[in-house]
């Protein structure tokens, strides 16, 4: 295969396959054998075999490939020259109208410190495990900044732990701002604020505390809170814009097709495994375990190759309901959104896998929303032995945990009632499904009067007699408060 070949390969190229490159010692055959990244016919990135040793290969084809190659080859070597732990690159090359690579030392058992994070996410914030992850990188950010460095697309994966130390990868990001001189704070408070954006939003109070890590390692500056958190919250609303335009289009993260006759959107790593569920949605949704069915929407439990999932179809009751609904996006499609706005916020809610809507010259029909399956118990089920005393500390724990995080975010679910309210025991988190009605609130007003219709709802799952429920009323925070200008 040669590199003009791979460019018109997609998205999925056959594997393995093998490139003849050269470096200075002559012509030898890359044999790519997994691929780790792609971005069609622009992009390869994988784990491959050359001269006898595994190496990773980044593979640079299309009309920009030349400005690409040159931006990851200056990256790849200002790292090494002030002095950064980077894999080393082994050979590089660019052939005219055809693409470029540049093949690196491939840290086999390497662990990124995004993967790390990941094993201790779930704990409670800030815990020793999270703060010896969090610390790590930005030590690691703090020596980038203090010899003029920083990295555009700066994230926990780009730091690799291997045989005990901390790399630096992805030189396709990394700039210079003044060669030979420190980053300008600036430029410092701008990288930490799209580091800090990229964590959970409830680690915001302990910013100080974490910042004491990058102190410790670049003392260049002082950096005011103030003003990084100024910048972290632009930086978190920018990213949440951008990540709900791609939920709706094609990307490296959702396959998408949508035209005047269907839409149908999937988790591209998802995909071929849900494909059988896809083709029969409605065969398989009433083959499932029917929780509810008629009206306006039937919600069932769906086994696919051992896998339980959660198919969620809105019908169309009659002639009325359709003209009701078919000029607006389907609830579905809302709930899809709103799904991923939770996940991207850091409060649990099944995953979102897939929206289908059925579609005439772009009237919209009866639509699906395929999730994860939440296993666990809802919250009137788990809270049922306790209308007379209180639950245990860690559910009321988590329940604290949602609620602040619906309050930060000011969002209302519209329907808060125990069964749309269910315990993730991996997680040990609670879980909201339903979505249909769930908003994001620009007006503390608008959002005040929502949340206390939304915390009036919650209550009433529990007598108000009950120590249950007096419990509950106390713990909930109250509406806030908003003033005349709000």
């Amino acid at each position: 295969m040669t590199l003009a070949e791979l460019a018109a390969g997609g998205r999925e190229p056959a594997l393995p396959f093998t490139l003849e490159l050269a470096d200075a010692a002559g012509p030898a055959p890359l044999r790519v054998e997994r691929l780790l990244r792609v971005l069609p016919g622009q992009r390869y990135v994988g784990v491959a075999e050359w001269r006898g040793r595994r190496v990773l290969a980044k593979l640079l084809v299309g009309s920009r490939a030349a400005r690409h190659f040159q931006r990851e080859l200056s990256g790849a070597r200002l790292l090494v020259e002030r002095g950064l732990k980077t894999p080393q690159l082994l050979a590089d090359g660019l052939r005219e109208d055809q693409g470029g690579w540049l093949l690196f030392d491939y840290l086999d058992g390497a662990q990124s410190l995004g993967d790390a994070w990941h094993a201790v996410e779930s704990e409670p914030p800030l815990s020793d495990a999270q703060q010896a992850v969090l610390g790590e990188a930005l030590a690691a950010i703090a020596r980038m900044h203090a010899v003029g460095l920083w990295q555009s697309d700066l994230h926990l994966d780009n730091l690799l732990r291997h045989e005990g130390q901390l790399f630096v990868i992805d030189g396709g990001g990394v700039q210079v701002e003044t060669p030979g001189q420190p980053l300008s704070r600036g430029k410092v408070l701008e990288n930490l604020g799209v580091f800090f954006a990229q964590l959970p939003a409830e680690l915001e109070p302990f910013t100080e505390e974490l910042l004491v890590h990058y102190l410790l390692a670049n003392g260049e500056h002082a950096l005011p809170l103030e003003a990084l958190l100024k910048e972290v919250a632009r930086v978190r609303r920018w990213r949440l814009r951008d990540y709900l335009k791609k939920v709706a289009r094609d990307c490296s993260l959702f396959s998408a097709r949508i035209g005047a006759f269907g839409l149908r959107v999937v988790r591209r790593s998802e995909e071929a495994t849900l494909q059988p569920l896809l083709n029969n949605l409605d065969l398989l949704t009433e083959a499932g375990h029917v929780y509810k069915t008629g009206g306006a929407a039937t919600v069932a439990r769906v086994e696919l190759s051992g896998r339980p999932l959660v198919v969620k179809r809105y019908n169309v009751k009659n002639l009325l309901h359709w003209l009701k609904r078919f000029w607006r996006p389907s609830r579905a499609w809302h709930s899809w959104r709103e799904g991923h706005r939770l996940e991207l916020l850091g409060i649990a809610t099944p995953r979102p896998l897939a929206v289908v809507e059925r579609r005439w010259c772009g009237l919209r029909g009866r639509a699906y929303l395929i999730t994860e399956y939440c296993g666990g118990q809802d919250i009137i089920a788990r809270f049922q032995a306790f209308h007379d005393g209180s639950p245990p500390e860690t559910d009321l724990l988590a329940l604290d945990r949602l609620f602040a995080g619906l309050l930060r975010e000011r969002i209302s679910h519209g329907d808060f009632k125990g069964h749309n309210l269910f315990w993730d025991d991996g997680l040990a988190r609670w879980s909201l499904i339903d979505l249909d009605a769930m908003q994001q609130h620009r007006s503390a007003r608008g959002f005040a009067r929502a949340y206390a219709r939304d915390r009036a709802r919650f209550l009433r799952n529990w007598p108000a007699e009950s120590a249950l429920h007096r419990l509950l009323d106390q713990r909930i925070p109250l509406t806030p408060a908003v003033s005349s200008e709000d």
